[in-house]
This record gives C-alpha cells, sequence and structure tokens, in this order.
C-alpha cells in the first residue's frame, strides 16, 4: 500500500479558488482523490488544473454554511482554508471587521468540522486539516481579528482531536508562514515590512502556495494516521528564529 496515495478518497477543500486553497486542491487530486472545490467565486482556475473534480459554492460568510454538505455523498477528507484577514491598529478596530473575520475563520470552521464528523464519525474514519497561521502562536500587527481566530483555529484542533481520534478521525493542522498570496499582498507591497520579514525567515524567501499543500497531502494521507491534534508549521523555519 502506498501510504500517501488518496485514491478512493473525496476530498472537500475550502476557500480552493485561489492561493493556498488552490495549491491544495490540486496537489490533493494529484495525489489520487476526488477533489471538490468549494468557495464563494468560481474555481474555474482550480478545476482547469486539476483536469478535473468539482465546485461547490459556499460562502462562509454564513457560518453555517456547509451544514447539510456532508449529508449527501462520503465525503474522506475536509480541508478548512477559506479566511479573511482585516488591518487595523487596534486602538481603531471596527465591530464589523472583529465579527466578519471570526465568523469565517473560526465559527465557520467550527461548525463545518462539526457537520463533516456527524457524517464521518459512525464510519470510523476521516480526516481534517484545518489551516492556522504563524498567529496561532504569535500576535501580530494590526490583525486582531485574525489573530484571535487563528489561536482559536489551533485550540479547536487540539480539542477536536481529543474527542475524535480514538474514533478514527484525525484532526491536524496547518500553520503557514509568509506565503505569497492575496492576504499577504498588503505586506509584500511594503518594502520595510517585507525586508524586515525576509531578515527573519531562515530559508530566505517568502513561502509559495505549493509548500503548504504537500504537508495537506501528508495529513490527509494514511501515512499520517498516528498523527492527532498537530499543528504543523511550514514557515521556513520564522518560528525556529
Amino acid at each position: 500500500m502506498n501510504a500517501f496515495s488518496l485514491e478512493g478518497r473525496c476530498a472537500l477543500v475550502t476557500g480552493a479558488n485561489t492561493g493556498i486553497g488552490q495549491a491544495i486542491a490540486v496537489a490533493l487530486a494529484q495525489a489520487g482523490a476526488d477533489v471538490i472545490a468549494a468557495g464563494r467565486r468560481n474555481c474555474d482556475e482550480t478545476l482547469a488544473r486539476m483536469s478535473g473534480g468539482r465546485f461547490l459554492s459556499l460562502d462562509f460568510a454564513d457560518p453555517m454554511a456547509a451544514r447539510d454538505v456532508f449529508a449527501f455523498e462520503q465525503i474522506d477528507i475536509l480541508v478548512n482554508n477559506a479566511g479573511i484577514i482585516r488591518r487595523d491598529d487596534a486602538v481603531d478596530f471596527a465591530e464589523a471587521d472583529w465579527d466578519d473575520v471570526i465568523d469565517v475563520n473560526l465559527k465557520a470552521l467550527f461548525f463545518t468540522c462539526q457537520a463533516f464528523a456527524r457524517a464521518a464519525l459512525p464510519r470510523r474514519q476521516g480526516k481534517i486539516v484545518n489551516i492556522a497561521s504563524l498567529l496561532s502562536f504569535q500576535g501580530g500587527i494590526r490583525v486582531p481579528s485574525y489573530t484571535a481566530s487563528k489561536h482559536g483555529v489551533a485550540g479547536l484542533t487540539k480539542l477536536m482531536a481529543n474527542e475524535w481520534a480514538a474514533s478514527g478521525l484525525n484532526v491536524n493542522a496547518i500553520a503557514p508562514g509568509y506565503i505569497e498570496t492575496n492576504n499577504t499582498e498588503a505586506l509584500r507591497a511594503d518594502p520595510a515590512r517585507s525586508l524586515a520579514i525576509l531578515d527573519r525567515i531562515p530559508a530566505g524567501r517568502w513561502g509559495r502556495p505549493e509548500d503548504i499543500a504537500q504537508s495537506a497531502v501528508f495529513l490527509s494521507a494514511p501515512a499520517s494516521d498516528y498523527i492527532n491534534g498537530a499543528i504543523l508549521s511550514v514557515d521556513g523555519g520564522w518560528l525556529a528564529r
């Protein structure tokens, strides 16, 4: 048996239209999974890169958007990648920006995991991969709701692993470092901030979405069957600095 093969498995990847989510969807498909690419916008480019797969329209501005998704077919792997970010000084941060980010990044993630688990636990088999962040461990600057949400993702990943591991459901998370995505565009456009970030990364470069994707394959595959509640940092060495 190939412990890294996803042949015969069905995977749902949220926020799959671009960036990390797109790279994960493509990598899971390359590993043999039947991939459902979910997003609030079309995933045509992702589907083209996969040469197959399906699109599912999900907008996690409604945290319960996926409550019925897992009742209609067997989905073996859930990758919770959908997320948003809002930036402002903590002293000025608006309630609406707080609520919007928490709803998408944390509340929707929990209730999507809950819906998945209700279907997967009776089968005693399933994989959940949550996308956390370096800001699951650090405070960051000017992103209070994002930081709170990603601390929450790490905590919920461990809680759900504690409750579900004995029933054959693996719950883990990946904490990406500074990756070239839409969420980091503002940082990369600021020469001083970009240089300060690069100076801290031992690998000497910004990460690419593909750097995260293969870790997601590993955490989705049989090779990771005895990994539960882990928060895997994929950050070029940032946290080791």
